[in-house]
């Protein structure tokens, strides 16, 4: 009898917060998330560290530093992040948006997490990985972060679904809270640097949840 989604979707979960239980994982303030997350996409995480510092030590680690600053100067507190450039035009749309449309952090945290999840897809540069990451990390809201390694392992399972889908079934499956999905997320990364990301793909125990 084949296994269900959900079902599989369940076991994945409760394999990895058996095998990792809880660990500190992107313990930053909301304006540290907000940057992290643009600074993130495509490159490695020393990498975004190294410019995070960098960041506060010049202090423009804020969403109201970087709107005030000039390109030039988030460029070169951020050039040890890869595609520096791109992402300093990401963080000035950002950084744009919070300041122009909210008046700041304070006045983005109070909107709705559908309505603040939507806008945020309005940015250029930011897509859904990006977006929920900030609602999940930034504001603590239930907003799976679906990435390229939970896409990877789902299919390694026999799962084939859209990015949207496995969203929706991580969430089903989930208990409703923030903390929970921050986790599952932060499980899923970790599994997939220590096995996928070095082709381990003989040792992974998560094969035999497919079984």
């Amino acid at each position: 009898m084949s296994v269900s989604t959900s079902v599989r979707i369940a076991r994945i979960i409760q394999y990895l917060d058996a095998k990792y239980g809880k660990i500190d994982w992107w313990q930053g303030d909301i304006d540290e998330v907000l940057i992290g997350a643009i600074l993130t996409q495509q490159t490695r995480w020393e990498n975004v560290e190294r410019a995070l510092k960098e960041l506060k030590r010049q202090g423009l680690c804020s969403i109201e530093a970087i709107s005030l600053t000039n390109k030039k100067s988030v460029q070169m507190a951020i050039r040890s992040n890869g595609f520096y450039r791109i992402k300093t035009e990401r963080l000035k749309s950002l950084a744009s948006f919070v300041m122009g449309r909210y008046g700041g952090i304070e006045g983005m945290a109070r909107e709705s997490t559908r309505g603040l999840r939507k806008n945020l897809l309005e940015i250029s540069g930011i897509g859904e990985e990006t977006a929920d990451s900030i609602l999940c990390y930034g504001f603590q809201r239930t907003s799976f972060v679906i990435d390229a390694y939970t896409e990877r392992i789902c299919k390694c399972l026999g799962l084939n679904e859209k990015r949207s889908e496995y969203k929706k079934l991580f969430e089903k499956v989930l208990p409703l809270s923030a903390l929970s999905y921050q986790l599952t997320h932060a499980h899923i990364v970790e599994y997939a640097k220590e096995y996928c990301g070095k082709k381990r793909c003989g040792e992974c125990s998560l094969k035999i949840l497919n079984e």
